[in-house]
Protein backbone atom coordinates (compact mmCIF):
# COMPACT_ATOMS: atom_id res chain seq x y z
CA UNK A 1 0.00 0.00 0.00
CA UNK A 2 2.64 2.43 0.33
CA UNK A 3 3.30 5.19 2.93
CA UNK A 4 0.75 7.75 3.60
CA UNK A 5 1.24 10.91 4.93
CA UNK A 6 -1.31 12.66 6.77
CA UNK A 7 -2.48 16.06 6.32
CA UNK A 8 -2.62 18.64 8.94
CA UNK A 9 -6.26 18.21 9.09
CA UNK A 10 -6.61 17.81 13.49
CA UNK A 11 -10.01 18.20 13.59
CA UNK A 12 -13.71 17.17 11.68
CA UNK A 13 -17.16 18.29 11.12
CA UNK A 14 -19.80 16.63 12.52
CA UNK A 15 -22.72 17.36 10.49
CA UNK A 16 -25.27 15.37 11.71
CA UNK A 17 -29.00 16.89 11.68
CA UNK A 18 -27.51 20.88 10.92
CA UNK A 19 -29.44 20.67 7.66
CA UNK A 20 -32.70 20.51 9.73
CA UNK A 21 -34.48 23.76 11.14
CA UNK A 22 -33.05 25.13 14.71
CA UNK A 23 -36.98 24.45 16.36
CA UNK A 24 -36.33 20.57 15.16
CA UNK A 25 -32.99 19.92 16.56
CA UNK A 26 -34.48 20.71 19.97
CA UNK A 27 -37.18 18.00 19.10
CA UNK A 28 -34.09 15.94 17.96
CA UNK A 29 -32.34 16.51 21.25
CA UNK A 30 -35.53 15.58 23.80
CA UNK A 31 -35.69 12.61 20.87
CA UNK A 32 -32.30 11.73 21.54
CA UNK A 33 -32.09 12.00 24.78
CA UNK A 34 -34.99 10.06 25.72
CA UNK A 35 -33.58 7.17 24.03
CA UNK A 36 -30.31 7.74 25.93
CA UNK A 37 -32.21 7.28 29.57
CA UNK A 38 -34.36 4.61 28.54
CA UNK A 39 -31.43 2.65 27.10
CA UNK A 40 -29.17 3.01 30.27
CA UNK A 41 -31.97 2.41 32.35
CA UNK A 42 -33.42 -0.43 30.86
CA UNK A 43 -30.55 -2.43 29.92
CA UNK A 44 -28.98 -1.07 33.24
CA UNK A 45 -31.82 -3.14 35.24
CA UNK A 46 -31.51 -6.11 33.12
CA UNK A 47 -27.59 -6.45 33.70
CA UNK A 48 -28.50 -5.38 37.82
CA UNK A 49 -31.62 -7.80 37.78
CA UNK A 50 -29.56 -10.50 36.79
CA UNK A 51 -26.49 -10.13 38.57
CA UNK A 52 -28.77 -10.16 41.74
CA UNK A 53 -31.19 -12.41 41.51
CA UNK A 54 -29.54 -16.10 41.81
CA UNK A 55 -32.61 -17.78 40.04
CA UNK A 56 -31.18 -15.55 37.04
CA UNK A 57 -27.55 -17.34 37.34
CA UNK A 58 -27.79 -19.03 34.08
CA UNK A 59 -25.67 -19.25 30.97
CA UNK A 60 -28.59 -17.72 28.76
CA UNK A 61 -28.73 -14.56 31.45
CA UNK A 62 -25.08 -14.44 31.75
CA UNK A 63 -25.07 -13.52 27.91
CA UNK A 64 -28.47 -11.50 28.29
CA UNK A 65 -26.67 -9.24 31.03
CA UNK A 66 -23.30 -8.84 28.63
CA UNK A 67 -25.37 -7.78 25.65
CA UNK A 68 -26.99 -5.46 27.30
CA UNK A 69 -23.85 -4.01 28.69
CA UNK A 70 -23.13 -4.04 24.83
CA UNK A 71 -26.12 -1.72 24.07
CA UNK A 72 -25.32 0.75 27.15
CA UNK A 73 -21.65 0.96 25.48
CA UNK A 74 -23.45 1.56 21.94
CA UNK A 75 -25.62 4.25 22.69
CA UNK A 76 -23.25 5.61 25.18
CA UNK A 77 -19.96 5.81 22.45
CA UNK A 78 -22.32 7.91 19.80
CA UNK A 79 -25.66 9.68 21.62
CA UNK A 80 -23.84 12.08 24.14
CA UNK A 81 -21.84 13.47 21.30
CA UNK A 82 -25.16 14.44 18.86
CA UNK A 83 -26.36 15.81 22.02
CA UNK A 84 -23.62 18.03 22.34
CA UNK A 85 -23.71 19.21 19.00
CA UNK A 86 -27.22 19.25 18.18
CA UNK A 87 -27.20 22.60 20.74
CA UNK A 88 -23.81 23.59 19.61
CA UNK A 89 -23.03 25.64 16.48
CA UNK A 90 -19.41 24.54 16.92
CA UNK A 91 -19.91 20.83 15.72
CA UNK A 92 -16.61 19.71 15.86
CA UNK A 93 -14.93 16.37 16.93
CA UNK A 94 -10.52 15.93 17.29
CA UNK A 95 -9.19 13.87 14.53
CA UNK A 96 -7.73 11.26 18.34
CA UNK A 97 -11.47 11.82 19.46
CA UNK A 98 -13.08 10.71 16.24
CA UNK A 99 -10.74 7.47 16.13
CA UNK A 100 -11.19 6.79 19.22
CA UNK A 101 -15.06 6.57 18.64
CA UNK A 102 -15.16 5.17 15.84
CA UNK A 103 -12.54 2.24 17.49
CA UNK A 104 -14.77 1.86 20.16
CA UNK A 105 -17.31 1.99 17.77
CA UNK A 106 -16.64 -0.85 15.97
CA UNK A 107 -15.08 -3.04 18.86
CA UNK A 108 -18.67 -2.91 20.35
CA UNK A 109 -20.45 -3.27 16.94
CA UNK A 110 -18.47 -6.17 16.27
CA UNK A 111 -18.34 -8.01 19.14
CA UNK A 112 -22.31 -7.66 19.62
CA UNK A 113 -22.43 -9.56 16.15
CA UNK A 114 -20.12 -12.22 17.67
CA UNK A 115 -22.18 -12.22 20.36
CA UNK A 116 -25.55 -12.78 18.94
CA UNK A 117 -24.06 -15.78 17.21
CA UNK A 118 -22.66 -17.27 20.80
CA UNK A 119 -26.47 -16.91 21.91
CA UNK A 120 -27.19 -18.74 19.57
CA UNK A 121 -24.49 -21.40 20.02
CA UNK A 122 -26.30 -21.40 23.82
CA UNK A 123 -30.00 -21.68 22.12
CA UNK A 124 -28.88 -25.17 19.84
CA UNK A 125 -26.77 -26.31 23.03
CA UNK A 126 -29.77 -25.88 25.22
CA UNK A 127 -32.20 -27.38 23.02
CA UNK A 128 -30.69 -29.96 21.18
CA UNK A 129 -28.58 -31.05 24.19
CA UNK A 130 -30.04 -30.33 27.27
CA UNK A 131 -28.39 -33.06 29.23
CA UNK A 132 -25.60 -31.51 28.77
CA UNK A 133 -26.12 -28.45 28.45
CA UNK A 134 -25.00 -26.67 31.77
CA UNK A 135 -22.05 -28.73 31.60
CA UNK A 136 -20.53 -27.34 28.36
CA UNK A 137 -21.69 -23.64 28.48
CA UNK A 138 -20.62 -23.38 32.56
CA UNK A 139 -17.57 -24.10 31.70
CA UNK A 140 -17.23 -21.97 28.12
CA UNK A 141 -19.70 -19.14 28.70
CA UNK A 142 -16.82 -16.83 30.12
CA UNK A 143 -14.11 -17.22 27.40
CA UNK A 144 -16.78 -17.08 24.99
CA UNK A 145 -17.51 -13.74 26.23
CA UNK A 146 -13.91 -12.74 26.21
CA UNK A 147 -13.26 -14.11 22.42
CA UNK A 148 -15.97 -11.50 21.15
CA UNK A 149 -14.44 -9.12 22.95
CA UNK A 150 -11.40 -9.63 20.86
CA UNK A 151 -12.27 -10.70 17.54
CA UNK A 152 -14.23 -6.89 17.74
CA UNK A 153 -11.03 -5.50 18.74
CA UNK A 154 -8.71 -7.08 15.97
CA UNK A 155 -11.83 -6.31 13.66
CA UNK A 156 -11.75 -2.81 14.73
CA UNK A 157 -8.48 -2.28 14.63
CA UNK A 158 -7.65 -3.26 11.65
CA UNK A 159 -10.58 -0.97 10.01
CA UNK A 160 -9.21 1.89 12.37
CA UNK A 161 -5.83 1.39 10.97
CA UNK A 162 -7.05 1.85 7.59
CA UNK A 163 -9.10 4.32 7.45
CA UNK A 164 -6.62 6.46 9.77
CA UNK A 165 -3.81 6.22 7.50
CA UNK A 166 -5.78 7.97 4.33
CA UNK A 167 -4.92 11.72 3.52
CA UNK A 168 -7.98 14.18 4.29
CA UNK A 169 -6.80 16.98 2.01
CA UNK A 170 -10.40 18.27 2.83
CA UNK A 171 -12.73 19.82 3.30
CA UNK A 172 -13.51 18.17 6.70
CA UNK A 173 -17.34 17.86 6.51
CA UNK A 174 -18.62 14.34 7.65
CA UNK A 175 -21.77 13.73 6.52
CA UNK A 176 -22.69 12.16 9.62
CA UNK A 177 -23.97 12.35 13.40
CA UNK A 178 -21.11 10.34 14.40
CA UNK A 179 -17.18 8.68 12.81
CA UNK A 180 -18.06 6.45 10.41
CA UNK A 181 -16.32 4.41 8.02
CA UNK A 182 -18.40 5.35 4.65
CA UNK A 183 -18.54 9.74 5.64
CA UNK A 184 -14.79 9.19 6.36
CA UNK A 185 -13.87 7.08 3.45
CA UNK A 186 -15.64 9.66 0.61
CA UNK A 187 -13.17 12.68 2.52
CA UNK A 188 -10.05 10.83 1.34
CA UNK A 189 -7.98 12.37 -1.26
CA UNK A 190 -7.03 9.05 -2.54
CA UNK A 191 -7.99 5.64 -4.31
CA UNK A 192 -9.84 4.09 -1.21
CA UNK A 193 -10.59 0.85 -3.49
CA UNK A 194 -7.77 -1.38 -1.41
CA UNK A 195 -8.48 0.05 1.92
CA UNK A 196 -12.69 -0.45 1.37
CA UNK A 197 -11.31 -3.95 0.20
CA UNK A 198 -9.88 -4.56 3.33
CA UNK A 199 -12.90 -2.95 5.72
CA UNK A 200 -14.97 -5.12 3.85
CA UNK A 201 -13.08 -8.78 4.27
CA UNK A 202 -12.93 -7.20 7.78
CA UNK A 203 -16.79 -7.03 8.28
CA UNK A 204 -17.40 -10.39 6.31
CA UNK A 205 -15.11 -11.86 9.14
CA UNK A 206 -16.72 -9.96 12.02
CA UNK A 207 -20.42 -9.91 11.03
CA UNK A 208 -20.95 -12.53 7.91
CA UNK A 209 -19.41 -15.07 9.37
CA UNK A 210 -20.90 -14.87 12.83
CA UNK A 211 -24.72 -14.87 10.93
CA UNK A 212 -23.78 -18.03 9.20
CA UNK A 213 -22.87 -19.50 12.72
CA UNK A 214 -26.35 -17.98 13.48
CA UNK A 215 -28.35 -19.61 10.55
CA UNK A 216 -26.65 -23.02 10.78
CA UNK A 217 -27.39 -23.02 14.77
CA UNK A 218 -31.57 -22.28 13.80
CA UNK A 219 -31.85 -24.36 11.10
CA UNK A 220 -30.25 -27.32 13.51
CA UNK A 221 -32.79 -25.51 16.42
CA UNK A 222 -35.72 -26.03 13.59
CA UNK A 223 -35.16 -29.81 12.55
CA UNK A 224 -35.16 -30.16 16.23
CA UNK A 225 -38.22 -28.43 17.67
CA UNK A 226 -40.10 -30.21 14.60
CA UNK A 227 -39.28 -33.71 15.89
CA UNK A 228 -40.49 -32.77 19.49
CA UNK A 229 -43.88 -34.98 20.05
CA UNK A 230 -45.15 -32.58 22.27
CA UNK A 231 -46.39 -29.21 21.61
CA UNK A 232 -45.98 -27.38 24.75
CA UNK A 233 -42.07 -28.57 24.34
CA UNK A 234 -41.84 -26.98 20.71
CA UNK A 235 -43.50 -23.65 22.60
CA UNK A 236 -41.24 -23.14 24.92
CA UNK A 237 -38.58 -24.15 22.82
CA UNK A 238 -39.86 -21.48 20.63
CA UNK A 239 -40.12 -19.02 23.34
CA UNK A 240 -36.75 -19.28 24.57
CA UNK A 241 -35.51 -18.28 21.15
CA UNK A 242 -38.30 -15.57 20.07
CA UNK A 243 -36.45 -13.04 21.42
CA UNK A 244 -32.80 -13.18 20.54
CA UNK A 245 -34.59 -14.14 16.55
CA UNK A 246 -35.95 -10.89 17.24
CA UNK A 247 -32.68 -8.90 17.88
CA UNK A 248 -30.89 -10.85 14.87
CA UNK A 249 -33.15 -9.83 12.66
CA UNK A 250 -33.23 -5.95 13.58
CA UNK A 251 -29.44 -5.29 14.19
CA UNK A 252 -27.80 -7.68 11.31
CA UNK A 253 -30.64 -6.63 9.03
CA UNK A 254 -29.57 -2.83 9.58
CA UNK A 255 -25.64 -3.32 10.48
CA UNK A 256 -25.05 -5.48 7.23
CA UNK A 257 -26.87 -3.03 4.50
CA UNK A 258 -24.77 -0.26 6.08
CA UNK A 259 -21.34 -2.05 5.69
CA UNK A 260 -21.67 -4.55 3.33
CA UNK A 261 -23.16 -2.30 0.55
CA UNK A 262 -19.25 -0.23 0.93
CA UNK A 263 -17.92 1.10 -2.40
CA UNK A 264 -21.23 1.09 -4.32
CA UNK A 265 -23.34 4.79 -4.95
CA UNK A 266 -25.30 5.74 -1.47
CA UNK A 267 -27.14 8.33 -0.01
CA UNK A 268 -26.06 10.20 2.93
CA UNK A 269 -29.95 10.49 4.13
CA UNK A 270 -30.41 7.11 4.25
CA UNK A 271 -26.89 6.12 5.65
CA UNK A 272 -28.17 8.57 8.43
CA UNK A 273 -31.29 6.63 9.04
CA UNK A 274 -29.89 3.31 8.63
CA UNK A 275 -27.14 4.26 11.50
CA UNK A 276 -30.18 6.04 13.78
CA UNK A 277 -31.83 2.39 13.70
CA UNK A 278 -28.71 0.52 14.85
CA UNK A 279 -27.26 3.06 16.88
CA UNK A 280 -30.57 4.80 18.33
CA UNK A 281 -33.93 2.52 18.39
CA UNK A 282 -32.15 -0.84 18.83
CA UNK A 283 -30.69 -0.11 22.00
CA UNK A 284 -34.06 1.30 23.25
CA UNK A 285 -35.69 -2.08 22.17
CA UNK A 286 -33.70 -4.73 23.32
CA UNK A 287 -34.77 -4.35 27.01
CA UNK A 288 -38.64 -4.63 26.04
CA UNK A 289 -37.86 -7.48 23.84
CA UNK A 290 -35.93 -9.77 26.52
CA UNK A 291 -37.84 -8.68 29.58
CA UNK A 292 -41.40 -8.15 28.26
CA UNK A 293 -41.54 -11.59 26.60
CA UNK A 294 -39.36 -13.48 29.52
CA UNK A 295 -41.57 -14.00 32.46
CA UNK A 296 -38.79 -15.22 34.83
CA UNK A 297 -36.87 -11.74 33.63
CA UNK A 298 -40.09 -9.79 34.36
CA UNK A 299 -40.97 -12.11 37.86
CA UNK A 300 -37.27 -10.98 38.86
CA UNK A 301 -37.27 -7.40 37.85
CA UNK A 302 -40.63 -6.86 39.81
CA UNK A 303 -39.39 -8.37 42.56
CA UNK A 304 -36.14 -6.44 42.23
CA UNK A 305 -37.93 -3.24 42.20
CA UNK A 306 -40.60 -4.30 44.96
CA UNK A 307 -37.43 -4.71 47.33
CA UNK A 308 -36.03 -1.05 45.69
CA UNK A 309 -39.36 0.29 46.93
CA UNK A 310 -40.02 -1.50 50.06
CA UNK A 311 -36.09 -0.71 51.32
CA UNK A 312 -36.89 3.29 50.10
CA UNK A 313 -39.20 3.63 52.54
CA UNK A 314 -37.96 1.82 55.12
CA UNK A 315 -35.14 4.05 54.63
CA UNK A 316 -37.65 7.38 55.03
CA UNK A 317 -39.06 6.57 57.87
Amino acid sequence: MGKVMYTNITEFVLLGFSDVSPSLQVVLFMIFLLAYILTVVGNGLIVLTVSLEPVLNTPMYFFLRNLSFHEICSITITVPKVLENVLSEKKTISFLACRFQMFIFFVNGVSECVFLAVMALDRYLAICYPLQYASVMSKTCYQLTVSSLVIGSFVSLVNNSMIFSLPYCGPNLIAHFFCDIPPLLSLACFNTFLYVLIVFLSCVFGAALPFLLILCSYIKILISILAMRSSESRQKALSTCSSHLVSVILYYGTAMSMYLRLGTSRSDKNDRMISLFYCLVIPVINPFVYSLRNKEMKAALRKLITKSLYKLQEFNT
